[in-house]
């Protein structure tokens, strides 16, 4: 061929790329890039993420976020990790928390938070976010891994009907194991059937249990520090709260309801005077009762040293799957700062319950009166922030922790039925998870 030839085809070619480089990077020319957000939000929720969505694709040009939701938490995790083995996968991908060991284990496939939004040039300070809700997705250096999302934690409910009925006080919940043990009783006696019940006992009962008396629920800070963890669940601060527990079950002072939110019927519809659910259940329970409720943090026993501290969240983060473009990843990046703009979270926050990731949010909503206008609002934001995480009370880094919870339900119903006592149980979840823990630890090595 002659060489001249061989040369204009080449520069053609040459200029063919980089006009195709150029269009891929411009998305103004050829419309706006698309940001895929797969989520596990429906009904209400699924529509305030829609809504979000739509917010963001008004507030520029340059892209387009589409929100779609891919099932409950496991369904999406599943279909979002399936996905990118198959080499299409979302730019976000909503992951509940105790997913947050899997996703840091699948090497490759995420893109830190803090990598992103310095790589993107978006203005991005750790220190705005709230520490007791970002603390959960942070590496061990204090470095972003995920986008707090919807992020909510566990407090006690109290029908104030029933307080008055009793002879209690309507504005002051039981503040310890004890005066909660006795606020029972006599709402029995004014009455109501039951004490109190509990929601996702797991994760109120224990690890929430640990957290907020500051002792250790797995070695190596919860499994911040590494794989090598194994659970401390059944020490003896542990044994006697699940066993008074189950010792109260035999009168109906505590009532076990169900492994999620299956308990909350016994409280909205009066048989349980109060309640431990997530602080994101409030516009739940507020919609479904006839009597005026209030709200108060967990109970404590009184006797242990240095509780109380702090909760830790439940809920979900928002992480970034790698495979796509850079200049989607500014997308992904400004979408974020979007999502954390204190206008956007303090929303969301008063929408549904779940708590704003940054001290602006929760700032401006207190400005606005919310608080005063809604009572019982802010406690979830007060228990939280009332001490600075420990490593006791950071949260959870824990694999296979989904499988582990499941075992943890099966040896807690057998307590609460009289089958075994609180050790029996707690050493018996603690075998069978350290077991799952090795087997984590052996495929992530």
């Amino acid at each position: 061929m002659n060489r001249k030839i061989v040369i204009a085809v080449i520069a053609v070619a040459v200029i063919i790329v980089g006009a195709v480089i150029y269009l891929r990077s411009s998305p103004t020319l050829f419309g706006p890039a698309e940001i895929q957000w797969w989520h596990a939000m429906g009904g209400a929720l699924g529509e305030k993420v829609e809504e979000i969505a739509a917010g963001f694709n008004e507030s520029q040009s340059d892209y387009k976020l589409v929100a779609v939701n891919k099932g409950n938490y496991t369904e999406t995790m599943t279909a979002g990790i399936a996905a990118f083995r198959a080499g299409k996968p979302p730019h976000i991908m909503q992951v509940f928390e105790v997913g947050t060991a899997t996703m840091m284990a699948a090497k490759g496939a995420i893109k830190p938070v803090y990598q992103l939004m310095a790589e993107a040039g978006e203005a991005f300070d750790p220190k705005s976010y709230l520490s007791t809700v970002t603390g959960y997705y942070t590496t061990a250096d204090g470095e972003l891994l995920s986008m707090p999302f919807n992020s909510s934690t566990p407090i006690l409910y109290y029908n104030k009907e029933a307080f008055r009925k009793a002879g209690l006080d309507e504005n002051t919940p039981p503040k310890t194991w004890p005066e909660l043990g006795k606020f029972a009783r006599k709402t029995q006696a004014a009455g109501y059937p039951c004490g109190f019940t509990t929601a996702w006992q797991s994760w109120v009962q224990l690890e929430n249990f640990s957290a907020w008396h500051n002792v250790p629920f797995a070695t190596l800070s919860n499994g911040f520090e590494g794989l090598g963890t194994e659970f401390k669940f059944n020490s003896p601060l542990h044994v006697r709260h699940i066993q008074q527990l189950a010792d109260w079950q035999k009168a109906k002072i505590f009532d076990y309801g169900g492994r999620r939110g299956d308990a909350q019927a016994k409280f909205t519809t009066g048989e349980c005077a109060m309640y431990m659910q997530s602080s994101a259940g409030y516009a739940g329970i507020k919609r479904t009762t006839k009597f005026e409720f209030g709200t108060g943090m967990l109970p404590y026993w009184p006797d242990v040293q240095g509780a109380p501290q702090n909760t830790i969240i439940g809920g979900a983060s928002l992480w970034v799957m790698e495979g796509h473009p850079t200049e989607d990843y500014k997308g992904v990046a400004k979408f974020f700062s979007y999502l954390s703009s204190a206008e956007v979270q303090a929303d969301w926050h008063q929408f549904t319950g779940y708590l704003p990731i940054t001290t602006a949010a929760y700032e401006l909503t207190k400005s606005q009166g919310y608080y005063d206008k809604n009572p019982g609002t802010e406690t979830a934001l007060l228990q939280m922030t009332r001490a600075d995480p420990t490593e006791n009370s950071r949260g959870l880094r824990l694999g296979s922790f989904v499988q582990v919870r499941d075992i943890i339900n099966e040896e807690l119903e057998a307590a609460w039925a009289g089958k075994k006592t609180a050790q029996q149980a707690l050493d018996d979840a603690v075998e069978k998870g350290n077991a799952l823990l090795r087997r984590f630890e052996q495929d992530n090595t």
